[in-house]
């Protein structure tokens, strides 16, 4: 194997005292996907998990079988997606539980998914349950938190650089100071650098050259990004993109809220087009694969790009492993959305439809080793 795959996971799947409050007692990510229901003919809603069931990630039986399933696979690691708001966590404890014992013995990395949180999911600036806040001394204690996590013998190193994701860099503000102070504490406390990585995805308009000056060294390619939908296919799909193109992101939104105005995407489609794009030599860009997406569970006006032939996705993600193969041994990785975005229908976990048939194909298309450019 001579690139690395790491699989996004979501630590969401057990209790905490916040969304206790915001959501009512004993809400997880299960209480969406389990409330699914089919929004046209063919729809495959509600998704529910086969293997592992609608397990709790407080159990330490939960989280080494699911770090077995994925090595089984073929999956390298996992980047758990990490919150912080100026010291705050929220949904740490899987992971912390994971750092203080020696299991799971998987590799991980970091995702700091540093956006507002909103009664809307997608960190947009309105109904703000906990938000962001930016500063010098917050910066310096969370890498200070950041190294000791690194100091873990599981954590992903690129060349002994901790890989540590990005999910919002357009959201922090003085952002090369900050990545200076962090490679330099970084460097202090004994490794090598920082392997910086900048999570591009469809909210984000900078350009790549850009991202890579402010100090990054590399960007995943997060998908699904809107930018890389096909061209619609029906007057519905016709009227949500026009009305999102054309109005502002306020009243989009607002729009969206008081009416159910489904975007479905061809999976085909988008898929073939992302394979037709020509990939970067001269700068990191990894690709980022799904082997579906829907977020109905969470949102009244959804996006839904189902996908019923996991040999798509292996397709895809071979090309994607191909993709990569210029670039030194180190720097190889492929990224997948998800391990277990269970409320945006993205997972590699078992369900009860499709059984392990997407993870076959991970394990198949990580076998099928290209030749190097």
């Amino acid at each position: 194997m001579n690139q690395k795959t790491i699989a996004f996971y979501l630590p969401q799947f057990h209790p905490i005292k916040e969304n206790n409050n915001w959501w009512g007692k004993g809400f997880t990510e299960w209480t969406n996907v389990s409330q699914a229901r089919p929004r046209f003919a063919g729809h495959n809603q509600p998704q529910i998990p086969a293997d592992l069931g609608f397990y709790d990630l407080r159990l330490n039986e939960v989280r080494n079988e699911q770090a077995a399933l994925a090595k089984e696979y073929g999956i390298y690691g996992f980047c758990y997606y990490h919150y912080w708001f100026n010291g705050h966590m929220l949904l740490e404890r899987p992971f912390n539980e994971v750092l203080k014992g020696s299991e799971p013995n998987f590799p991980f990395c970091l995702c700091w998914a540093n956006e507002n949180w909103t009664r809307a999911w997608d960190g947009l600036d309105r109904q703000i349950l906990i938000q962001q806040n930016y500063n010098k001394e917050d910066s310096e204690n969370h890498i200070q938190w950041f190294i000791e996590t690194f100091h873990d013998s599981r954590y992903i190193k690129i060349d002994g650089r901790p890989l540590l994701l990005i999910y919002r860099c357009d959201h922090i503000p003085d952002i090369e100071e900050m990545i200076l102070s962090w490679r330099k504490a970084v460097q202090k406390a004994g490794f090598p650098d920082l392997y910086l990585v900048a999570v591009k995805n469809g909210f984000i308009e900078i350009e790549d050259e850009d991202i890579i000056s402010t100090g990054f060294n590399a960007i995943v390619d997060f998908q699904p990004d809107r930018r890389d939908f096909p061209s619609p296919r029906s007057a519905q799909e016709w009227l949500y993109r026009f009305a999102r193109r054309v109005l502002p992101e306020w009243l989009y939104q607002r729009i969206k809220l008081s009416i159910s105005m489904n975007n479905v995407v061809d999976y085909r489609a988008m898929v073939n087009a992302i394979m037709q794009k020509s990939w970067p030599k001269d700068y990191r860009k990894y690709p980022c694969v799904f082997p579906s997406w829907d977020n109905s569970p969470r949102r009244k006006s959804a996006t839904i790009i189902q996908n019923d032939n996991p040999m798509l996705y292996g397709k895809w993600l071979k090309h994607a492993i191909t993709d990569i193969q210029s670039y030194p041994d180190s720097e190889r990785l492929i990224f997948i959305n998800a391990w277990n975005e269970w409320a945006e229908g993205c997972h590699l976990e078992p369900d009860q439809k499709h059984g392990h048939a997407f993870l076959e194909q991970t394990r198949d298309a990580i076998r099928t080793q290209p030749s190097k450019e």
